[in-house]
């Protein structure tokens, strides 16, 4: 990763005051919860923030220059936040929005694709490289572009998956329906012989293991909520900003909408019940949560 944000701060700057500030999950709904998830696992004692924008769920279906204002100004919250690392989960936000923060802000940010990417690189064998995703993100080739990238002989072959997305927020990973469905979407990818399969989209993880049944014990799939939470780690190790003591971090989850069914679909993503949510008010380029608090 290419970490180009301007006047990065450092602990040999700032101090170990660093190690307490929050990461911050960055989203347009409810499938960075994945995300969220994996990091907790491998970095437990961390602060984390989890910011969606419920209010203008799906970003997929708007369009780029729309995309990048609405991850630009929520990125700004997040750094007034105080937080030390940005994580943007979110496929479509990532495909066009990532290079802009990283010119912009003074805090590191990676996106959920170029993890995806290395990881599958050092997964296949054979070359050919699957990839599942929304319609939007099959359509940018966010992922294709980064897997011929690479001066390898490669091949990709991608696959919209529309459906899975509401398969995994009803909570029916692992219904019959969902089966039929992930057969329907995988035949051409079977078919395309790829050993390695990049489940490009946020939620998909949660529907994995009916993906990985169809395509079978010989493909890999590449969890990019995973691979993030190990490149978040990796990058924070290197800058010497992880927390490793103090018990479990604290968690806030911040919404555009707090109305409607987060609450539950994001306890059914993490399996447990969820913090403090907390819902912020946009206004003229800014975001403030109406509580007035702060993490």
């Amino acid at each position: 990763m290419n970490l180009t944000q301007r006047s990065i701060v450092r602990p040999g700057r700032a101090g170990s005051r660093l190690l307490a500030r929050p990461l911050a999950i960055f989203d347009s709904g409810v499938g960075g919860l994945t995300v969220f998830r994996a990091v907790r696992a491998r970095l437990p004692h961390e602060n984390l923030i989890y910011f969606g924008d419920t209010a203008h769920v799906p970003y997929g279906t708007k369009s780029p220059e729309a995309v990048v204002s609405l991850t630009r100004m929520h990125a700004d919250f997040l750094v007034k936040k105080g937080v030390k690392f940005i994580v943007v989960a979110c496929n479509t936000a990532s495909a066009v929005a990532l290079g802009v923060l990283r010119r912009t802000l003074r805090v590191p940010v990676i996106g959920v694709i170029e993890p995806g990417v290395r990881e599958a690189l050092k997964r296949t064998r054979n070359g050919r490289v699957g990839v599942v995703g929304t319609r939007t993100t099959v359509a940018t080739g966010a992922y294709q572009r980064g897997v011929l990238a690479t001066g390898r002989k490669m091949r990709v072959f991608a696959q919209a998956c529309p459906l899975f997305v509401a398969l995994a927020e009803e909570g029916w990973a692992d219904s019959q329906i969902t089966l039929l469905a992930a057969r329907k979407y995988l035949s051409s990818l079977r078919k395309a012989r790829v050993d390695t399969l990049i489940l490009g989209c946020t939620h998909y993880p949660l529907l994995k293991r009916t993906i990985g049944s169809v395509m079978g014990r010989g493909v890999e799939l590449v969890d990019s909520a995973e691979a993030v939470a190990g490149e978040l780690a990796h990058q924070l190790e290197k800058m010497q900003l992880v927390r490793k003591n103090g018990g479990r971090g604290g968690e806030t989850f911040f919404l555009t909408d707090t109305g409607g069914s987060f609450r539950a679909v994001a306890e059914r993503f993490l399996g447990r019940p969820i913090g403090r949510m907390v819902r912020v008010r946009m206004t003229v380029g800014a975001l403030r949560d109406i509580s007035g608090s702060r993490p």
